[in-house]
């Protein structure tokens, strides 16, 4: 299974979504953690990479994307 590929300031969109009804998250520190930040309440989250790995869908903006132009 291919590893899926995310950095500092993307957005992306999880599995289950947060109890305020939004499931796009921000990643705002990376190491063994994750913190994410909900897009919708401004909540943050410090979860493990595995389980982070796990229940990401996919990137939905990245910040790769705004560097370029």
């Amino acid at each position: 299974m291919e590893r899926k590929s995310f950095q500092l300031g993307d957005i992306v969109q999880m599995k289950k979504q947060h109890p305020c009804g939004s499931n796009e998250m921000e990643i705002i520190r990376m190491g063994m953690d994750i913190r994410i930040k909900c897009v919708g309440c401004k909540h943050s989250v410090l979860i493990p990479r595995a389980k982070f790995e796990k229940n990401m869908k996919k990137v939905l903006r990245s910040t790769e994307e705004n560097t370029e132009s």
